[in-house]
C-alpha cells in the first residue's frame, strides 16, 4: 500500500521522542571504540523540507521540533539530536528536519556502518542522492523486515536496529514482531529500536503481549502521550519499545520524559510512560 508519506508528520512530536531515544543509544554505543552498525529498516527519505507543502498542510512540526530546539535550559540527553537538528539549519531558522538516517549519520563516526532501506518510489531515491557520498553507508530498495534476516548480525556483533513502519496496515503490528523475533534469533545482543503510534490502545496492547509471548528479555517501553486515548480516529501518542537498552537509558528517560511532556503539551494533557514490559 506504500501510500504514506512521512513528509507529512515530519518533525511533529513523536518524531521528537523517536528521535531523542535513537540519539542516545547512539551515543552509548560510542562509548566503546570498536565499530558499530546501525540498521534502519523504514528510512524515508532522509531530509524534510519543513516549508514544503505536505509539511505545511499539517504543521505537524509547529507542536514539536519547532517548540525545543532553541530553548535556552535544554536539557543534556537532548543535545546530541538538537546537534543534529542545528547541522541542516546553519542559518539559524528551522527549515529542514532530519530524518532517523541523518541523524544517524551526523552521530557515527568514521568506523561505523549504515544500511538503510526503503521501499516507497518517491522517498528511495532521494535517500539514496543523500547518501551517496559516504562510503559507511549502503541503501536499499527492499523491504525492511527482509534486512533483519539478511544484514543481522553484523560482523561488529555491535548493533542499533531501528524499525519504524508506517503502520498503513493492520498487519504491520503483527509483522514488527515477527521481525524482531528473526533478528533476535541471529543477533541476541543487539539494540533493537521499535516506534509505534497510538491510534487504538487495543492494537499496541496486543503488540505487547505477542512480544512478551516471545521469551525476549530486557523490553523496555518509552510513551509520550499529548492526548488521554480515544476511540477517535488520530493519533494521541507515540512510544518506542526498545530492547537491550544502554544501561543508562531509563535513567536518561527518566530525566527528560517529563521536560518534553511539559514543553510539547503546554496544555499538560496526556501522560508518559517508562515501563519495563520484560524485566532482565
Amino acid at each position: 500500500m506504500l501510500s504514506y508519506r512521512h513528509s507529512f508528520h515530519a518533525g511533529n512530536h513523536a518524531d521528537v521522542l523517536k528521535h531523542t531515544v535513537q540519539s542516545l543509544i547512539i551515543e552509548s554505543l560510542k562509548e566503546k571504540e570498536k565499530p558499530f552498525l546501525y540498521l534502519d529498516t523504514h528510512a524515508g527519505a532522509g531530509r524534510y523540507k519543513l516549508s514544503s507543502e505536505h509539511a505545511e498542510r499539517t504543521g505537524e512540526y509547529m507542536e514539536g521540533i519547532a517548540r525545543i530546539w532553541q530553548q535556552d535550559s535544554l536539557p543534556e540527553e537532548l543535545e546530541a539530536y538538537i546537534g543534529a537538528v542545528k547541522a541542516l539549519n546553519h542559518s539559524g531558522n528551522l527549515r529542514y528536519y532530519p530524518g532517523s538516517p541523518l541523524i544517524a549519520r551526523h552521530l557515527l563516526r568514521e568506523q561505523d556502518s549504515l544500511q538503510l532501506t526503503e521501499l516507497h518510489p518517491s522517498d528511495f531515491p532521494l535517500l539514496r542522492s543523500e547518501f551517496q557520498k559516504d562510503n559507511r553507508a549502503r541503501v536499499e530498495r527492499a523491504d525492511g523486515y527482509t534486512q533483519l534476516k539478511a544484514k543481522l548480525p553484523p560482523v561488529s556483533r555491535r548493533g542499533l536496529i531501528l524499525i519504524d513502519p508506517p503502520y498503513e496496515i493492520k498487519t504491520d503490528y503483527q509483522d514488527v514482531v515477527k521481525g524482531i523475533s528473526e533478528g533476535y534469533k541471529r543477533f541476541a545482543t543487539g539494540t533493537y529500536a521499535l516506534w509505534y503510534p497510538v491510534v487504538l490502545r487495543q492494537q499496541i496492547k496486543r503488540m505487547l503481549r505477542e512480544l512478551e509471548e516471545t521469551g525476549i528479555r530486557r523490553i523496555l517501553q518509552i510513551e509520550l502521550a499529548v492526548r488521554p486515548d480515544s476511540d477517535q480516529r488520530g493519533m494521541t501518542a507515540s512510544g518506542m519499545i526498545v530492547i537491550n537498552p544502554p544501561w543508562k537509558l531509563e535513567q536518561q528517560m527518566t530525566n527528560v520524559l517529563p521536560w518534553l511532556h511539559k514543553t510539547l503539551v503546554p496544555a499538560g494533557t496526556g501522560s508518559t510512560t517508562l515501563n519495563w514490559v520484560v524485566p532482565e
